[in-house]
């Protein structure tokens, strides 16, 4: 099993990355609870291998972007892919409204690289489609600022095959970010067709939080690895597919070792085909 991804012939990931959105404070809104535990929690992803990184300027909002800016500063020689997402406004904690006017995709993508402290972003992706602005315009805009140094790479997110297809006839598309996991797999389409083009698929919500110590089959395969749940789970979405790039978050140091963990375990065959059939979509 490959567990490397070559996103161009400058830097190829470990697939196991981080995604930051648990960082900042309850609810995702907020600062966190205590700073320099939010920073050592990527630190310690990088120590561990961690080359991918997810962000979004909307995870906090900002916060989030701040504290993967302090933990890179932290360590300047460890070159991290650092993903992040414009089209999302927050009104608070659960209020997520995509906006899709590409003044303020511009504006986003001008504040992501102000509160990241970076020159370039490595990959933009469009945080949800916003049908009140043709796609042309939407996606255009970020191909513009591509064309301005500004994006090396664009990608979507949550997004249906038409939409992929759509938006690769207006500028190249990297990455997709679907809710994908063990046991909600409603987007398996969409991951078939990354999968046969080879486009980084990049599951949000890979650990189904809360869904995952409840089965005996899963429980018991976990004993069987010496291993947790959430080890499996992650174990099994490698296996899956070589365009997978599993993103779990965590706010605590721990978990965030014990997720990278999870690359060692080479699920069996028949370990693999007894978890895929857990899909409740």
């Amino acid at each position: 099993m490959n567990l490397t991804f070559k996103f161009d012939d400058d830097f190829t990931v470990n697939r196991l990355g981080f995604g930051t959105m648990q960082l900042p404070g309850t609810g995702v809104w907020g600062p966190a609870d205590d700073e320099k535990n939010a920073v050592d929690v990527i630190t310690t992803a990088v120590d561990h291998g961690v080359n991918f990184i997810d962000t979004a300027d909307s995870y906090g909002p900002l916060y989030a972007n701040l504290y993967l800016r302090k933990a890179l500063e932290q360590r300047p020689d460890n070159h991290v892919l650092v993903a992040t997402k414009v089209g999302f406004t927050r009104q608070g904690p659960s209020e997520w409204t995509e906006l899709g006017n590409p003044a303020y995709l511009r504006q986003q993508v001008e504040e992501n690289l102000f509160s990241l402290g970076l020159d370039h972003i490595d990959l933009l992706q469009l945080h949800r489609i916003d049908a009140n602005f043709s796609l042309e315009d939407q996606i255009g805009e970020l191909a513009k600022m591509q064309q301005e140094g500004k994006i090396k790479h664009i990608g979507l997110s949550q997004v249906s095959i038409y939409q992929l297809k759509s938006a690769q006839k207006i500028a190249p598309i990297v990455s997709v970010q679907n809710r994908y996991n063990l046991v909600d797999r409603a987007d398996e389409d969409v991951l078939n067709y990354a999968e046969e083009n080879n486009i980084a698929f990049i599951p949000w919500f890979p650990l189904a939080t809360g869904k995952l110590t409840s089965g005996s089959k899963m429980t018991q395969i976990a004993k069987k690895y010496n291993a947790t749940p959430a080890q499996i789970a992650l174990a099994w979405l490698l296996k899956r597919a070589e365009v997978i790039l599993p993103i779990p978050g965590t706010s605590s140091v721990d978990h965030v070792i014990s997720n990278i963990a999870a690359q060692n375990i080479t699920l069996s065959d028949a370990d693999f085909e007894t978890l895929s059939k857990m899909s409740t979509k």
